[in-house]
């Protein structure tokens, strides 16, 4: 079972009982059973359903029970199943064309201010979907709207294979972008006392550095660090995004201090930095509806105002991008990619050509037990992750290549210093070869940091980091 049926199949069994019993509170919402593979002859049953939604036949009562019926029969169905259901959605409940034509004609002949005002408010209505309407009525369910998240979740993988799903998939995305304003969502200190559900959903939806247990997830939120998540009224038990702070002396070099459990509690009163070491967004359905810059920004000043003594607000975070395209450089044999002490010293230690010597050792997973062996791939990868951090770019040329590296330069922070050995960890040997980087939040040059980025692509990085990548 993939991710999507699992988490489809984890909502149905929380919301059979409710909306079972507001689909049964009014006539209209008894629908027969459908087949999970949602064949023709229940398809055109399906169809008749949706329209009655959209009626809007018998008042608020009739039109929750036909949404409550629609959704459980949607989550009822198998794989094969929800892509027919959501096709329909998709092509038979679209813009009606011959009114939009006519629509664009009209707006095209009108004559002054009044008319042409007229006509465009036509257009607009003519171009809104009825299919807006139906999934707008979700909204009033319980757990409606982490019911359409779910469906965008799904719908974003299901699109590539089916492009016709595309246009469902961005209506979805536009309503869940207006549902999700930052000024709708609320901050809050995830403690030790919060809801179980809530930190069990912090567990579940930990990305960046799994948490192990109870134990490990206590340390976390221990008196020297700090979790802060946005949630959204609407899914009070569901954090939006969530981010892990430790309050330390100095700048954070390694993971495995921070999430060491037996370390001794450090003293919040002597902090003088504030370690953002993971970020997640817990909900697949909001990809590409940003409110991360909005959480850091939020974050940074409840600290500020707890902590007067902290100066320092900066990151600890991974390069996930990063030995994809070092492989990707060495498989294509880059001229000039290392320079001629790293050729000899990799030469030496490897046994072959230093090329092939890094690519080799790389895929070695004892490397880092042998110190001639990391000695010999400190400087090489090192520098190399500079590069990548700062030089190399997606294809419009502007946004940083590494996706994380993105985010926190869109956000105005600078590439502050990479560090070695700072994930060992089989995802940061995997992903990063153990490096991780410090991103620096300097409050008073964040807005200037953030438009040379948007604006050229211009990375802001320390002067050893910028003497690093030129090698």
């Amino acid at each position: 079972m993939n991710e999507v049926q699992t988490t489809a199949a984890t909502l149905l069994s929380r919301l059979k009982g409710v909306w079972r019993d507001i689909a049964g509170s009014d006539g209209a919402g008894k629908v027969p059973a459908l087949a999970p593979g949602l064949p023709a002859s229940d398809l055109e049953r399906l169809r008749a359903q949706m329209e009655a939604c959209l009626s809007a036949k018998g008042g608020e009562v009739s039109a929750r029970a036909r949404a409550a019926a629609l959704g459980r029969a949607y989550l009822s169905l198998s794989a094969e199943g929800r892509v027919r259901f959501l096709d329909l959605l998709a092509g038979g409940f679209g813009p009606d064309r011959g009114a939009v034509d006519a629509a664009a004609v009209a707006l095209a002949s009108a004559e002054g201010d009044a008319a042409r005002s007229r006509a465009e408010m036509e257009l607009r209505q003519a171009l809104e979907p009825p299919r807006v309407k139906l999934l707008t009525q979700f909204n009033a369910l319980p757990e409606g709207v982490k019911f359409l998240v779910d469906m965008r979740a799904e719908l974003m993988g299901l699109s590539r294979e089916h492009p016709g799903l595309g246009p469902l998939e961005a209506d979805l995305k536009g309503l869940l972008a207006s549902w999700f304003d930052v000024g709708f969502l609320v901050l809050e200190r995830i403690t030790w006392r919060s809801p179980a559900a809530v930190l069990e959903k912090i567990m579940e939806y930990e990305a960046v550095h799994a948490i192990q247990g109870w134990a490990d997830l206590k340390n976390r939120l221990d008196s020297d660090r700090r979790l802060y998540a946005f949630f959204h009224p609407r899914m009070r038990d569901e954090p939006l995004i969530f981010v892990e702070v430790a309050l330390v002396r100095d700048m954070a070099g390694n993971v495995q201090d921070l999430l060491d459990p037996t370390a001794p509690l450090g003293d919040v009163d002597k902090a003088d930095t504030a370690i953002f070491y993971s970020i997640n967004n817990a909900q697949r359905g909001l990809a590409g509806i940003s409110f991360g810059n909005f959480l850091i920004k939020r974050v940074v000043d409840d600290l500020s105002r707890e902590f007067k003594q902290i100066r320092a607000f900066a990151t600890l975070s991974p390069i996930p991008g990063f030995r994809r395209w070092l492989e990707g450089r060495l498989t294509e044999g880059e001229p000039g990619l290392l320079t001629p002490a790293e050729h000899k010293a990799l030469t030496r230690v490897g046994g072959m050509g230093a090329k092939g010597s890094l690519k080799a050792l790389l895929a070695e997973p004892d490397w880092t037990a042998e110190p001639l062996l990391a000695e010999a791939l400190e400087g090489p990868l090192t520098r190399l992750a500079a590069r990548y951090l700062t030089r190399e770019k997606r294809p419009d040329g502007v946004a940083a290549l590494d996706p994380v590296a993105h985010f926190h330069l869109s956000n105005g922070a600078r590439v502050e210093r990479i560090n070695w050995m700072a994930d060992m960890s089989a995802n940061g040997l995997n992903q990063s070869a153990g490096l991780m980087v410090n991103y620096l939040y300097d409050l008073g040059d964040i807005d200037a940091n953030h438009e040379a980025y948007s604006a050229s692509g211009k990375v802001a990085a320390s002067g050893r980091v910028k003497a690093l990548a030129k090698g």
